[in-house]
């Protein structure tokens, strides 16, 4: 079997969202504007963080290193797509498609990872709040995120180089607006099994092993709030965590949505637009999330901007 860049490929077609051309000035000007608000959002709430020493807290540090996920995130997908619809062309190398691969499941499995780290977070603090700055202490927060960088880095570069080997005869075309794994392996010409086993393999080990993390933790998380006395003590604890509980909803909700209707529908174009959902809403949802939640960011940015 020869691999995929030793064929005559040298180029994808990405089909985007809607091929009609009265359409594109309202998909561009819809996706620069979420663009550019998810990275505005999300770097106000970085800026808050490292401005005001009272925010540095392993919660505001896993909090800061989410914003920076999900800017590098959505630029994967939106500066190419946004390129695209001004200079009126489809075309994506065959690198930059790889290389966007590449940066999507980095960031896509670095989202799972540190919500899961958040969670584990959030226990700690409402389950054992006195052995709280004991527990999660600066060389465990840096050695989480650490972790979370470097298996997100090797899941990513194990899915790029098994594309890699791959051959593709014919059809380029991608009906998404970026290079998405699953529909890049579908159109190979060569065997595809191993590269599916992979990916599924890695759904259910990577994927769903963060969600039951996630799930274990506000499992035991509502047990100990059951245990509080007063009902403000119960409100005060969950309050600490519903914003955290609101994002990993919407991220894996969404998530899963995407996966739903490619299977129930097998429709390409229902596919693309339903991720857009945790692409490029998500990202720009989340700093509105934590900061509309969260007085001490709204705090925080006040000082910033009152300087």
């Amino acid at each position: 079997m020869e691999p995929g860049n030793d064929t005559q490929i040298s180029e994808f077609l990405l089909l985007g969202l809607s091929q009609a051309l009265e359409l594109q000035p309202l998909i561009f000007g819809m996706f620069l504007s979420m663009y550019l608000i998810t990275v505005l959002g999300n770097l106000l709430i970085i800026l808050a963080v490292s401005s005001d020493s009272h925010l540095h807290t392993p919660m505001y540090f896993f909090l800061s290193n989410l914003s920076l996920v999900d800017i590098c995130f959505t630029s994967t997908t939106v500066p190419k797509m946004l390129g695209n619809i001004q200079t009126q062309t489809k075309v994506i190398t065959y690198e930059g498609c790889i290389t966007q691969m590449y940066f999507y499941i980095h960031f896509a499995m670095l989202d799972c990872f540190i919500l899961t780290v958040m969670a584990y977070d959030r226990l700690v603090a409402i389950c054992h709040p006195l052995h709280y700055i004991v527990i999660m202490n600066i060389q465990l927060c840096g050695l989480l995120v650490l972790l979370s960088w470097i298996l997100s880095a090797m899941v990513s570069l194990l899915h790029s180089l098994m594309v890699l080997r791959l051959s593709f005869c014919s059809d380029f075309k991608i009906p998404q607006f970026f290079c998405e794994l699953n529909q890049v392996v579908q159109l190979a010409c060569s065997d595809t099994f191993l590269n599916n086993f992979i990916i599924y393999l890695l759904i259910v080990l990577l994927g769903g092993g963060p969600f039951a993390g996630i799930l274990y933790s506000y499992f035991k998380i509502v047990s100990c709030i059951r245990g509080i006395p007063s009902a403000q003590g119960k409100y005060k604890a969950f309050s600490t965590c519903a914003s955290h509980l609101s994002v990993v909803s919407l991220f894996y909700g969404t998530s899963l949505g995407v996966y739903l209707t490619s299977a129930a529908t097998q429709n390409a174009h229902s596919t693309a637009i339903a991720s857009v959902m945790y692409t490029v809403v998500t990202p720009m949802l989340n700093p509105f999330i934590y900061s509309l939640r969260n007085n001490d960011i709204k705090r925080a940015l006040e000082r910033f901007f009152g300087r």
